[in-house]
C-alpha cells in the first residue's frame, strides 16, 4: 500500500513519513516529526515537533499532541525528551496528549481523553485525565 497525504494537510519537509501511512485532511505534521509505517492519521490531527510515532499506529480525528509543558518557554521544550507513541497504539478522536510521555505498545486511548502520563503496553485508558480502564485489569488477570 502506498503512502497517501490529503492535499489539504500541512506536512513540514523535515518530517519523516513511513511507507503505507495515510494522512487525512487538514492534518498538521511539524518539523522533524517521525511517523512510522502503515499508520493512519485522522483528519484535523495536530502533531508538532518532538513527537515520534512508531509503526501501525492509529490516531483518531482531531487528536492534538502538545510539546510545551510551560508555555511560552521560548523553545526550551526542545531540550525535553520526545513524546513517543509505540507500535500498534490506538488513540481515539479528540484526544489530547501532553508532552514528554510514552504511549506503550498496543495501548488504547479512549475518545476525548487527556493523557497526562506514560501509558503501559496493552492497557486501555480513558477520561480526563486519562486513567486505566478496569476492563484492562480484569482482562489481564484471565
Amino acid at each position: 500500500m502506498n503512502t497517501y497525504t490529503h492535499p489539504s494537510s500541512n506536512i513540514y519537509k523535515s518530517a519523516q513519513i513511513g511507507e503505507g501511512t495515510r494522512i487525512g485532511a487538514f492534518v498538521e505534521v511539524g518539523h522533524k516529526v517521525k511517523i512510522g509505517k502503515n499508520c493512519r492519521i485522522g483528519c484535523g490531527a495536530f502533531i508538532p515537533e518532538n513527537v515520534i510515532i512508531e509503526d501501525n499506529v492509529f490516531i483518531g480525528p482531531h487528536t492534538v499532541f502538545t510539546n510545551d509543558k510551560n508555555p511560552p518557554s521560548n523553545g526550551k521544550w526542545r531540550e525535553e525528551p520526545p513524546t513517543i507513541v509505540k507500535e500498534g497504539a490506538t488513540i481515539g478522536a479528540n484526544s489530547t496528549i501532553l508532552p514528554n510521555i510514552t504511549l506503550g505498545n498496543n495501548c488504547k486511548i479512549g475518545a476525548g481523553s487527556v493523557v497526562t502520563k506514560n501509558i503501559p503496553n496493552n492497557e486501555i485508558w480513558m477520561g480526563v485525565p486519562a486513567k486505566i480502564n478496569l476492563y484492562t485489569i480484569d482482562k489481564n488477570r484471565e
